[in-house]
């Protein structure tokens, strides 16, 4: 066996809980130790699309929200869900209008990361978004959001500093700062 060949072995599988967003398994597995195992897992039925909106003066907009999950009050970067259907950049540019009312002329593809692989395959991309236009955001009914501008170099001491924990948002910001030299 290689490093690459795949050591885990299901067994059976099950769905356990299904909604229009997530669908969640429970395996049977046998693990690579040979020994009989369980795992769940997090099946997300969207993309996430993660945006950084920067200006001429690099200051960029954080959006603020409760997060449910959380149970805390989390600020994150613009993003959201696409279908699978949808071109990735086309749910970023969506996206980026709902919650800021922000329109960009010149996109960055910044990559894809896994958001938690140890328990759902979901995939997040990762856009700069730069010479940008203002207008009235439309943000979804599930979301009170408040918006924050900050410079990129403000951003980057929030996520050292633990302030934005969300890995979306630390992926993308790290990545901007990197490649703006900041």
């Amino acid at each position: 066996m290689t490093n690459f060949e795949n050591p885990w072995k299901t067994v059976s599988s099950r769905e356990v809980y299904d909604n229009p967003w997530v669908n969640i398994r429970h395996e049977e597995v046998i693990k690579p130790n040979g020994e009989a195992g369980i795992y769940g897992v997090a099946h997300f039925k969207t993309r996430a699309a993660a945006i950084l909106p920067l200006d001429e003066n690099n200051d960029t907009w954080l959006v603020g929200q409760y997060r449910y999950t959380l149970n805390e009050y989390s600020w994150e970067i613009p993003m959201g869900g696409g279908a699978f259907e949808e071109e990735i950049q086309a749910s970023a540019r969506r996206e980026l209008k709902e919650e800021t009312g922000i329109e960009a002329k010149k996109w960055t593809d910044l990559g894809r990361l896994h958001t938690s692989n140890s328990v759902t395959d979901e995939v997040g991309f990762m856009f700069l978004a730069e010479d940008l236009t203002f207008g009235a955001s439309e943000p979804d009914d599930t979301e009170i959001l408040i918006l924050k501008k900050v410079s990129l170099v403000e951003a980057v001491r929030m996520v050292m500093d633990s302030e934005i924990t969300d890995s979306l948002s630390i992926a993308t910001i790290l990545k901007v700062a990197r490649l703006k030299g900041v």
